[in-house]
């Protein structure tokens, strides 16, 4: 499967943050878009409320300058973030008021929220989702099953 540079770049950024425990949705320079824009959290800047998919006066600015952050445009960082959130299970946007999940460090929710932001990467750049393994398993039950002998 044939994959863009932007889109490389962003899974191996967020592989590596998910195996090395410095994924985290609370944190702007650990979160998803964090992760993709080195550890900064200058991303932040381009909305008012984290997770919400509004541009605000700076984010509009740079949208409309056609100014890219690693390869993503303002309002794409804001979906990717906010499809992070939502798997993860935040109800969006991230203030204390909003629900939150039960444990939101636990690697089964950053998992979730993980394999969020890696569809919304692969339908930005008009990928299949490499995450999606179904294909692979329908491959293997159309496959002959061994006989055993008896």
């Amino acid at each position: 499967m044939k994959t863009t540079k932007r889109l490389d770049a962003a899974l191996e950024k967020l592989y590596t943050a998910f195996h090395n425990n410095t994924l985290n949705a609370e944190c702007c320079n650990h979160c998803a878009v964090g992760n993709i824009c080195n550890n900064t959290d200058s991303w932040k800047h381009l909305s008012d409320e984290h997770g919400s998919l509004q541009l605000n006066y700076v984010g509009l600015v740079h949208e409309n300058l056609g100014r890219k952050f690693q390869g993503y445009s303002p309002l794409e960082l804001l979906k990717i973030e906010a499809e992070f959130l939502k798997g993860c299970g935040y109800k969006l946007p991230l203030n204390y008021r909003n629900t939150k999940p039960k444990d939101p460090t636990s690697k089964e929710t950053l998992f979730k929220g993980l394999c969020a932001a890696v569809a919304i990467l692969c339908f930005l750049d008009g990928i299949k989702n490499v995450m999606d393994f179904y294909p692979l398993l329908q491959k293997e039950t159309e496959m002959p099953l061994l006989e055993t002998a008896q």
